[in-house]
């Protein structure tokens, strides 16, 4: 599981541009999945039968975070605007990835003053990405404008720790290749959705469950952590306790009944688990929420610490704790 991690959080694929990691991730599933398509917005769809007409969704975005090319001085430095939430704090000093081209991102300031202040009220406005070219004309043609980047991160194992750029939601696709691989004869079918753009809106989750209209839908995702110095005072997730079983978050509420589902088989097979309940944000849930006439939804969680940064970290316990508990579900949940 640990390479799989590495490849899939290496990969750069941001919203709108999935076509490397959706390769990736149907290279890794053959022959553990009965069939597949791609739909019209590119997410990529798996499925394996079960006994049962009964069906289970497992959805995790494919997309990461980004940065997008818009503008290009004639010195040849680059101006760039988010794909998703990228915060401008985050990125500033960061090496970005545009294909084969990396560049620094850097900040305006003529004086110190202006540094200081520039610093104090950041924004995109008053930053460049610097990929060493000469002039404009050069660095058109390496890296013209509406070329998508993503954080040039790599994938790090510390201890029981693993670090990259893009767990999110990366950890989530792992999750569900592992459930594939481990099922041998499902007892409900199992479908699987890597979704693409979730990062900007839940685009694909909103249309993926459509032609599938399954019976449940589990959307896997990570949340954030409340586990370090000074954290927020109302985030409870911690790395190393267990899978998180979503309660609610910014965008939805859970259904109840999969929720409490999800708790009795973590607590009948000894999965360490623990309830989420998260301030903001949110997941597919919500589009698999609104999809036809509504699907039950809920979300189960990778506690994660310092997401949309290029240095995501999760515990392997969790992450295998995750796969467990999902893999009971599609076996006996409904």
């Amino acid at each position: 599981m640990r390479d799989l991690i590495k490849k899939l959080t290496e990969i750069s694929s941001p919203s709108g541009r999935e076509d490397s990691i959706r390769n990736a991730i149907l290279e890794e599933l053959n022959g553990y999945i009965d069939g597949y398509e791609i739909d019209k917005l590119g997410n990529l769809i798996v499925w394996k039968n079960g006994k049962t007409n009964k069906k289970v969704l497992l959805d995790a975005h494919m997309d990461e975070i980004g940065v997008v090319v818009t503008n290009i001085d004639d010195n040849g430095f680059l101006r760039i605007d988010m794909v998703g939430g990228v915060s401008p704090y985050t990125i500033l000093n960061s090496k970005i990835r545009f294909g084969n081209v990396v560049g620094i991102v850097g900040m305006e300031g003529e004086t110190v003053n202006e540094l200081r202040s520039n610093l104090k009220e950041l924004s995109f406005d008053k930053l460049f990405v610097d990929i060493g070219a000469k002039n404009r004309e050069e660095a058109e043609k390496i890296c013209p404008i509406g070329s998508f980047g993503t954080f040039d991160g790599h994938f790090i194992e510390q201890g029981d720790f693993y670090v990259s750029k893009s767990m999110d939601d990366r950890i989530g696709c792992v999750a569900i290749i592992e459930v594939f691989k481990r099922l041998q004869q499902p007892t409900n079918t199992l479908y699987g959705v890597f979704a693409v753009q979730e990062e900007i809106g839940l685009v694909g989750a909103r249309v993926a469950g459509y032609n599938i209209d399954p019976d449940v839908a589990i959307a896997i995702d990570v949340t954030g952590a409340g586990d370090t110095p000074k954290a927020n005072k109302r985030t409870s997730m911690k790395l190393g306790k267990g899978a998180c079983i979503k309660v609610k978050d910014g965008y939805s509420i859970s259904d109840r009944k999969i929720v409490e589902t999800l708790k009795e088989l973590a607590k009948k097979y000894n999965i360490p688990y623990q309830m989420e309940v998260l301030i903001y944000g949110g997941t597919d849930a919500r589009g698999y929420q609104n999809t036809k006439a509504g699907i039950p939804s809920a979300t189960v969680s990778i506690a994660t610490r310092y997401i949309h940064t290029p240095n995501e970290m999760v515990h392997k316990d969790d992450v295998e704790a995750t796969i467990q508990l999902l893999t009971k579900y599609v076996e006996e949940g409904i």
